[in-house]
């Protein structure tokens, strides 16, 4: 169902496109030797390249390079094999050369695609315009002196792609599922970490509103959003914000804006520059970037296998569902950790534990799978011990819940708490006769016809055995009793 909005003239249709800025995984930053750490004191981690001095020439940092490669091949996107470095011009007090080295005519990447997912089960593809390889800005800090602006040049000259869609997102949902994607394929390739509250990965998303069958018309920019929540909070509060304006007989004017995250309205920044604004021009410190195609090709011969295969290869090779796939498929992280306890057992019952009690526990104890006190290999020794029938599921529930508590081995659980489970036909038997001695009324009942009282007796059965009995012994063994 596509995804409209209601004015006072009627439906209105919502066009989006994202400008993603993504911060390079790399140790040194585009053009110099400085590192990239994140968090660093202010101003630590600037080379005179960075400060903009007199005479400082620019080297292109190669391993900035593969990676913009290894994103374009990950978003099965052309890699120019000629692309150009340009200087963008403008004055900012934390641009210490005047001009940002950006690639505007040439990029390094042209046209690409994704497939996201949607919440109900279809798929899209949106395609990639561009991406290319630029340098960032410093930071211009306002609240550390009540007169003062303070600037902070460790971003300046850190390698970023700007990964520019197509306009052909039409809802907030779409958007936010685009941004997932986008961000779940850099990650999986290790091509930035995609640390949204830092900084590494932010969108540019612009928007625009239209009637049924019109062309497009004009859009809006808002800059610099840093979650994929307030990227689809942003979407609808511009896309609300245009309509009144075209409602009221007012023009749309082509703009950069904010969006207001407390307020949830969106408000002007500035007049939206036009890239003559800019005067590009080839930067003269820089020859054009020219790559090997065996070296391209070797790159892509190195990839990891990406977030759709690994889903395909689990429904298909693993048998799980479409849902357990992309679950498991989200981050890598999880990806790997599922595989490590699948190996070797039943891949849908490491699958049902893994979403299940597995993350339920991590939610509980608010952990992530990266620092998670059961390990990959104590949970796939769960399994077995439910395989071996040391533990009933119950009893593996208890288990696990200790294993979240104390880091230990599920067999060192099992021991000190004497939870193994008891699969002695002649210990139960022994229960069993207890259970029908005490309730001999209930018995004859069962035996008059009352098949229901059943699970009465597995029931008492099973706390007089503390949990412990094996379910299937117990049931057969009162089936023979009872009979």
């Amino acid at each position: 169902m596509s995804y409209t909005l209601e004015g006072a003239t009627g439906t209105w249709e919502v066009v989006i496109g994202l400008e993603v800025h993504a911060q390079v995984t790399s140790n040194a930053k585009l053009f110099s030797g400085a590192a990239t750490e994140f968090g660093a004191e202010p101003n630590s981690q600037v080379s005179f390249v960075d400060a903009g001095f007199p005479g400082m020439l620019p080297v292109i940092n190669g391993e900035c390079v593969a990676q913009a490669v290894r994103t374009g091949l990950g978003l099965n996107a052309q890699i120019n094999l000629w692309s150009r470095f340009d200087r963008k011009n403008y004055f900012y007090a934390d641009l210490p050369q005047g001009y940002q080295i950006s690639q505007f005519e040439f990029p390094i990447i042209g046209t690409g695609e994704i497939e996201i997912q949607l919440a109900d089960g279809s798929v899209k593809n949106i395609g990639i315009t561009r991406l290319h390889l630029e340098q960032d800005a410093g930071k211009s800090l306002h609240d550390q002196h009540p007169t003062k602006s303070y600037i902070d040049l460790n971003r300046s000259g850190v390698a970023l792609m700007e990964i520019v869609s197509e306009p052909d997102l039409r809802s907030p949902e779409e958007a936010g599922a685009y941004l997932t994607k986008l961000r779940q394929i850099l990650r999986y390739l290790g091509t930035c970490d995609g640390n949204m509250e830092q900084g590494s990965l932010r969108a540019d998303v612009n928007v625009s509103v239209r009637k049924a069958g019109e062309g497009f018309r004009t859009r809006c920019e808002v800059k610099n959003v840093n979650s994929i929540r307030f990227v689809m909070q942003a979407v609808e509060a511009e896309a609300r914000r245009q309509i009144e304006v075209w409602e009221a007989g007012e023009e749309v004017v082509q703009e950069t804006r904010l969006f207001d995250t407390s307020r949830g309205v969106t408000r002007s920044m500035r007049s939206k520059e036009d890239a003559h604004d800019y005067r590009y021009f080839p930067d003269p410190d820089l020859p054009p970037l020219v790559l090997d195609a065996a070296w391209v090709e070797q790159l892509k011969a190195g990839l990891p296998e990406l977030p759709d295969a690994r889903r395909a290869r689990y429904v298909g090779d693993y048998g799980l569902t479409p849902y357990d796939a992309h679950v498991l498929t989200l981050e890598k992280e999880t990806a790997a950790f599922y595989e490590s306890v699948a190996e070797g057992r039943d891949p849908k019952m490491a699958a049902n534990w893994l979403t299940g009690d597995f993350f339920a526990g991590l939610n509980r104890t608010g952990h992530s799978i990266g620092d998670s006190p059961v390990s990959a290999a104590h949970l796939g020794e769960l399994l077995d011990l439910i395989k071996d029938n040391t533990l009933s599921g119950k009893l593996a529930k208890e288990v696990l819940e200790a294993m979240f508590e104390t880091g230990k081995a599920p067999s060192v659980l099992v021991e000190e708490r004497g939870l193994k489970q008891v699969t002695d036909t002649g210990a139960i038997e022994a229960i069993i006769d207890e259970v029908m001695a005490k309730n001999a009324d209930k018995v004859a009942e069962y035996r008059s016809g009352k098949d229901k009282l059943f699970g009465f007796f597995v029931g008492q059965t099973m706390k007089a055995m503390q949990g412990k009995g094996n379910p299937t012994l117990v049931n057969d063994l009162l089936k023979q009793k009872l009979a």
